[in-house]
């Protein structure tokens, strides 16, 4: 509906009546929208999900290289099959 009001086809009357709110309603969600689009359409802002994510990632990264490390001293032991 805020969407509908930025396009300007139709007059606040006619929004009203079509999402059956009152007028007001659509002239303080139309400036909230528009404030708030570039945050929902931009670009992430670093928060602290992301950092949490990299660090995941780099445990990631060391998990994968001890594995193959292990993996490849337990084939030339001998108690790892090369064939698995």
């Amino acid at each position: 509906m805020a969407v509908a009001a930025i396009k300007g086809d139709k007059t606040l009357a006619e929004l009203a009546e079509q999402f059956s709110v009152h007028p007001p309603q659509i002239t303080e969600w139309k400036p909230q929208l528009l404030q708030r689009a570039a945050d929902v359409f931009g670009g992430t802002k670093p928060t602290a999900d992301m950092s949490d994510l990299k660090v995941l990632h780099a445990k990631i990264g060391q998990l994968a290289l001890e594995n193959d490390f292990w993996e490849g001293a337990l084939i030339m032991a001998g108690l790892l099959s090369a064939t698995r």
